[in-house]
């Protein structure tokens, strides 16, 4: 599960290569580490063509994950002898989000699967855990070391939801990306998964634009050999990307 991923090219490179006409995104420095429910840039279809946005990274978790969850809150809770009006509890349960994206086929995905709910998420390189010498750490992959530009597949909504107890109700702009099987770099790492990558203008365009029956085709690992270990053990990927 790729839960770490970098963005250090700046806005107007982002826009260039992704035909983002539009944008939102103000100031938007480097981002060398972002984790889940970080805001970060994402590039969607718009009223008057692409427009680069910033959203949250988590799209809805099922009703049925969050109905578990505030099962278990309510049992602690019952636990320690207090009262619990279950109906409550599950409308402010927190829901930190789903960052990966991989059984499409779920009820649960298929309301965002059309072209209005798709996006690109851009990224320089991306992060796997991997144990060493016991402990687990951060393992970035690129295409190359000096990290040029690529995208996720990503899907954004617009949601209503706790993402934290302490804000109670939000509404906003939450994104995720797809996964698929991994490729022969990042199984030697993560053998369950690796996420989606865009790499050509007509698969960027296919993605955007394209009937779902199309469009899933992407769902797929890059060939062996696109991608290589470009740092180990941080939790930032601060190198300068091409």
């Amino acid at each position: 599960m790729c839960n770490l991923y970098s963005i250090t090219t700046n806005q107007d490179a982002i826009r260039r290569l992704f035909g983002a006409i539009n944008s939102s995104v103000g100031n938007l420095p480097p981002m060398p580490g972002v984790f889940p429910d970080y805001p970060a840039p994402i590039v969607r279809n718009g009223s008057g063509g692409g427009e680069l946005v910033t959203a949250r990274w988590g799209m809805p978790s099922s009703s049925r994950a969050l109905m578990d969850a505030t099962r278990k809150r309510a049992q602690r809770l019952e636990a320690k002898g207090k009262a619990v009006d279950f109906k409550e509890l599950l409308r402010l349960e927190p829901d930190g989000g789903t960052t990966n994206i991989r059984n499409v086929n779920s009820a649960h995905w298929k309301r965002w699967l059309g072209p209005e709910n798709r996006c690109l998420v851009p990224f320089n390189s991306f992060s796997e855990y991997d144990t060493i010498d016991g402990r687990k750490v951060p393992v970035w992959f690129a295409s190359d070391a000096t990290r040029p530009l690529l995208c996720f597949a990503g899907l954004w909504t617009n949601w209503t939801s706790v993402r934290k107890a302490k804000e109670g109700p939000v509404t906003t702009d939450l994104f995720a990306f797809l996964t698929c099987e991994p490729n022969a770099e990042v199984r030697r790492v993560h053998p369950k998964a690796m996420p989606v990558i865009l790499t050509t203008q007509e698969e960027r365009d296919i993605w955007l634009r394209a009937p779902w029956q199309q469009a899933s085709g992407l769902q797929r690992p890059l060939p062996d050999g696109a991608l290589q270990v470009v740092a180990t053990g941080e939790k930032e990927d601060g190198a300068v990307a091409a």
